[in-house]
Parts: C-alpha cells; sequence; structure tokens
C-alpha cells in the first residue's frame, strides 16, 4: 500500500510517517519508482514504535536515537561517558581494579 493508506491505517499523517523514515525508524524499502511501499512488516515496525514512545513517554527522535546508541559502539561510549561524569551511571568495578586494591590495601596494612 501507498503512504496514504499505511498513515491512515497507523492513525497519523503520511508527513509523520516520512518524518518517522527521515529519523530511521521505517524499514529501509522502495519500490524501483522511489515510492515506498507499506507492506504487513513495514505498518508492524511503525507500530512498534509508537507503542515504545508511548510507552517509555519518548518522541521519535529520542527513540532513534537511542538505536543509534545501540548500534553505533562510539556514540554508545560518548553517552555512557556522559552518564558517568553526571553521576547517572556508575563505573563498573572490574575485579582487576578491585584485586589491586586489595593488594594495596595488604601492602599499607604490613608497614
Amino acid at each position: 500500500m501507498r503512504i496514504t493508506e499505511a498513515a491512515k491505517r497507523l492513525g497519523m499523517s503520511p508527513r509523520m510517517l516520512r518524518y518517522r523514515e527521515a529519523l530511521g525508524l521505517l524499514p529501509p524499502v522502495r519500490e524501483q519508482g522511489a515510492h515506498r511501499r507499506f507492506g504487513p512488516e513495514e505498518l508492524a515496525a511503525v507500530g512498534q514504535g509508537v507503542e515504545l514512545e508511548k510507552r517509555f513517554d519518548v518522541s521519535p527522535a529520542e527513540l532513534a536515537f537511542a538505536l543509534r546508541v545501540l548500534s553505533e559502539p562510539a556514540v554508545a561510549a560518548a553517552v555512557r561517558d556522559l552518564g558517568v561524569r553526571i553521576g547517572r551511571i556508575q563505573v563498573p568495578r572490574r575485579a582487576l581494579d578491585f584485586e589491586k586494591e586489595k593488594a594495596l590495601r595488604l601492602l599499607r596494612g604490613s608497614r
């Protein structure tokens, strides 16, 4: 089906569907004539995105960024670093760090 019919079935405007496409929230499927065709899988993907937005109270742009964080390691690392800096994420203690701290405490205590 074409975008107008798909938008009607999803309860949104064709403009909103194009916006979601620009954000990368639609599967990348197009006809030869560059017109997007919507089938059951595309409708289900858009519906799932809308459901996530409602459940977690996020915008389509926020959902698109979350997908980017999950798919791009450099973006994930930068977001994690910010989270640590502002105290929203704790730095996980590595086992080696724990053992190093333990050995230093033992050395300090034997003096």
